[in-house]
Parts: C-alpha cells; sequence; structure tokens
C-alpha cells in the first residue's frame, strides 16, 4: 500500500477499507473485462453495521472518473439518498445510485449491485424474448431473471416500487432496451452472477445469426442451476473466482489500493 495513504487507512474501521479496497478492485476488473461505459455506470457496495451502525452507508465511484481510476481513497462514502457522507471533491450521479439505491433499500440481501451497459448484454435487453434458454451460461441462471421495461434514464424515484415489484427475489435483472445488473449478498457473488449473465448474452449474439438454436429442456436447466458451483457456497460464493481476476489487475496495476 502506498506510505502516503497509510495514515487514511488505519484512520478508517477495517472492515470499511477492507470494503474499499474490494470494491475499487472490482472496478479495475471490470475495466479490464471491457465491462467499461466511459465514466457511466456503477457498482455499489452497502457498508456492514460494524461501520455504519444503525444508519445505512454506500460505497459508489467518483462521478468523472474512468474505472481505471477508481482507487480505494477517492470511492465516495453516501447514504440512501446518494448524499456524500466524506470530503470527497467528487459527485455522486444521481442518475447511478438511483436504481441502486432502491435495491439496496428494498431488497435486505442487496449488499452489492453491479449495472452495465455491454454491447451484447444490451443487444439481449432490446430482444422481445429476452435471454433465451439455449446455451450452458442461460442454463445456469433457470428462474434467476427478472425483467424491467425501460422507463428513460433512471433518476426518479417514482421509478423504484415498479423496479422492485418486477425484481421479486431474482438476483439477475435485464433491464429491458437498457442494460444489465446483477445483486447479491457479497460483491464475489453478485459478480459471479453478472458475469454469468454477460457470458449467455455473449453466447446468445453469436449464436444467433448461426440459425435456430437448440433448447435446453426445462428439466436439465433447473438441474443445471442447481449443480452450478458459482452459487455454491463451498466453493466460496464466487470469491475464488473474483480473487483470481483481481489478481490479474495486481500484475497489471496495483494502484487501485492507494
Amino acid at each position: 500500500m502506498n506510505a502516503v495513504l497509510e495514515p487514511r487507512a488505519r484512520a478508517m474501521h477495517p472492515d470499511e477499507w477492507q470494503a474499499r479496497v474490494q470494491l475499487a478492485a472490482c472496478y479495475r476488473v471490470f475495466d479490464l473485462m471491457g465491462w467499461t461505459e466511459m465514466i457511466y455506470n456503477h457498482i455499489t457496495v452497502r457498508l456492514p453495521a460494524s461501520v455504519s451502525g444503525t444508519g445505512k452507508q454506500f460505497l459508489i465511484n467518483p462521478f468523472g472518473l474512468h474505472y481505471s481510476e477508481v482507487t480505494a481513497s477517492n470511492l465516495v462514502k453516501i447514504d440512501v439518498q446518494g448524499n456524500k457522507l466524506d470530503d470527497s471533491t467528487h459527485p455522486v450521479n444521481p442518475a447511478g445510485f438511483t436504481v441502486h439505491a432502491a435495491i439496496h433499500e428494498g431488497v435486505p440481501e442487496a449488499h452489492c449491485v453491479m449495472h452495465t451497459h455491454t454491447t451484447t448484454g444490451l443487444a439481449v435487453a432490446c430482444t422481445q424474448d429476452g435471454l433465451a434458454q439455449n446455451n450452458f451460461y442461460s442454463a445456469q441462471l433457470h428462474g434467476m431473471v427478472a425483467y424491467h421495461d425501460f422507463e428513460g434514464i433512471t433518476i426518479h424515484a417514482d421509478e423504484a416500487p415498479r423496479l422492485l415489484k418486477n425484481i421479486g427475489d431474482k438476483p439477475v435483472v435485464i433491464l429491458r432496451n437498457h442494460g444489465l445488473l446483477a445483486w447479491g449478498p457479497t460483491l464475489p457473488m453478485a459478480f459471479s452472477r453478472l458475469w454469468t449473465l454477460q457470458r449467455a448474452c455473449d453466447v446468445q449474439v453469436a449464436q444467433a445469426p448461426l440459425g435456430a438454436a437448440i433448447a435446453v429442456p426445462q428439466e436439465v436447466a433447473r438441474r443445471t442451476t442447481r449443480d452450478s458451483f458459482q452459487f455454491d457456497a463451498k466453493f466460496g460464493g464466487g470469491l475464488d473466482v473474483f480473487d483470481a481476476m483481481a489478481r490479474r489487475v495486481d500484475r497489471i496495476d496495483d494502484s487501485y489500493r492507494n
């Protein structure tokens, strides 16, 4: 860790600093994988009660920075209304946190929320039928995908009840005409879910020009989802996968730890 920043890290609750480092690593992983949209889109994490007490506090990327510029110390701490709770000089994007706030507030297990506008994810989100159950990855998401109709740029809080109703308890969401979203009780679990959805979309878009696809039978899809290691706690709930990707980032540029 950069020696200049060590005093700030020591001044924070260790649980907050750990959450900051993991979230900053995630932004760099997204950049590495090409899941960026200039300065837009967000990954948010709810801080544990050991940090926030009875209130709810969240970390979000500083608006105006590219994902490759996000670090543990420049992440912005906010409340559920998106108000800054620290001395950050960076603003918070209201269009970004509106959706995230609704999910963090309305879904008790949503510790982490991720949203992307990848090309293939958005392409599938624009199709009438949505995600096709015709490949290895979509078969791992049987019964786990929610859909929410496009209502324009997400800056209006009155969209929240409709969004939550459509999500229910489903952990991956296709925002029609808009993009992909995943939430999870941990950041690595949310990452694993989003990665699986993204891969399903990649394959679906690549397969579509080749003609009719072979559908995966419902019972096979149910069994595949049940057996998928990505959602199994004994395999770390995605932590092993996420840590492997974070190590790739470390070998390239570990400045996110600052």
